[in-house]
């Protein structure tokens, strides 16, 4: 099992903020994190933040977690990725994902119309740049080259790369039996162990329906990481964070982690928590979050606690835990860190 951090978010860039992360995301990649991940909302972007960190940053890998598939043309998503594995030395991973009708529509004024249709041809499109190919498309949202004008099939002019890996952040069935199909890895949210086949399972039988060995995807998901005996006390500041996850993200009729959380188990709650915050009763919402849900999407408790979960994930099927370092200050955050790495590691000592 593999390790991997997020920074960055919808509040993220604050002033005199980046040199902080940058100091605690360049001690994470020397304690062992294998992978660290931009996140791109309508905070800092999933892509500037992360060419920094090329330059100050040796072994670990760089994702995008994820681009927004509607904020960029296809073929410049691909122009992008290829840039960052050539200054990256090929330590890039490409993570994308469809967003929400909130952001796509109110923020970047596309229709959020047929994501799945958008996300394929966006993957079929940035596949055929990375081979170097000229660039032709017939699509329902993209014709390359636009017809009737004067454009004609170009080749990108960098050297191609097949090898920069492709991460899809799907939640539903569909996208994500799409995911097994075409997809290196799975960067998931809304992830439930006990409910491992409202996503994992999807992505199997979208794999094996392709012909493709499930195994060789990689699949990612987790949770915050906070150390002690008080759990009640661990758990209350997580209730407001699941509460606006299941009741605003996304709108009233189309929130895709309240549906994920739903299939995993937590239908009843789910959508309790969410008629509770669409109608303005934000507090009782909160407080309607259940313990359940929150124990099992995170990693709260005393060691042996936190040891349990983690390894509910990797026979749940996770091959890459994200983690997300709690504490008052940054010294603590990296004991919190510390803490699971050294769990991870002695889990992956223990099978070899």
């Amino acid at each position: 099992m593999k390790i991997s951090i997020a920074f960055g978010g919808p509040a993220s860039g604050k002033k005199r903020d980046w040199d902080t992360q940058v100091e605690f995301l360049r001690e994470a990649e020397q304690m062992g994190v294998d992978i660290i991940w931009s996140a791109e909302a309508w905070g800092m972007d999933g892509v500037s933040t992360l060419a920094y960190l090329a330059a100050v940053t040796k072994k670990v890998q760089l994702g995008t977690g994820i681009l927004q598939i509607s904020a960029r043309t296809p073929v410049m998503t691909a122009m992008t990725a290829l840039s960052m594995a050539a200054i990256s030395d090929d330590r890039f991973i490409l993570g994308l994902g469809v967003s929400g009708p909130q952001v796509v529509e109110g923020l970047h004024g596309i229709s959020f119309r047929q994501p799945l249709t958008r996300l394929r041809e966006t993957v079929d499109i940035v596949r055929q740049a990375f081979a170097g190919e000229k660039i032709r498309y017939e699509g329902s949202h993209h014709f390359l080259p636009r017809p009737g004008g004067e454009g004609k099939a170009l080749r990108l002019a960098q050297p191609a790369n097949e090898q920069i890996p492709i991460w899809l952040a799907t939640l539903g069935p569909k996208s994500l039996e799409y995911t097994g199909q075409v997809a290196d890895g799975w960067a998931g949210t809304s992830f439930v162990p006990t409910g491992a086949a409202a996503t994992i399972g999807h992505v199997h039988q979208g794999a094996l329906a392709a012909g493709r060995d499930p195994s060789t995807i990689d699949y990612q998901a987790g949770g915050a990481v906070q150390f002690g005996n008080d759990v009640e006390g661990l758990l209350a500041p997580r209730r407001p964070g699941v509460a606006f996850t299941l009741g605003a993200m996304g709108s009233a009729t189309t929130n895709f982690y309240n549906d994920a959380y739903s299939r995993g188990g937590f239908e009843t709650e789910a959508q309790k928590v969410q008629q509770l915050w669409v109608e303005g009763q934000r507090e009782q919402a909160v407080q309607a979050v259940p313990d359940e849900l929150i124990l099992q999407t995170n990693f709260l408790g005393s060691t042996s606690e936190v040891t349990e979960r983690v390894r509910a994930y990797r026979e749940a099927g996770i091959s890459v835990l994200r983690v997300q370092p709690e504490g008052a200050d940054m010294q603590e955050r990296l004991d919190s860190l510390g803490g699971i790495v050294d769990i991870v590691r002695a889990l992956n000592n223990d099978d070899s």
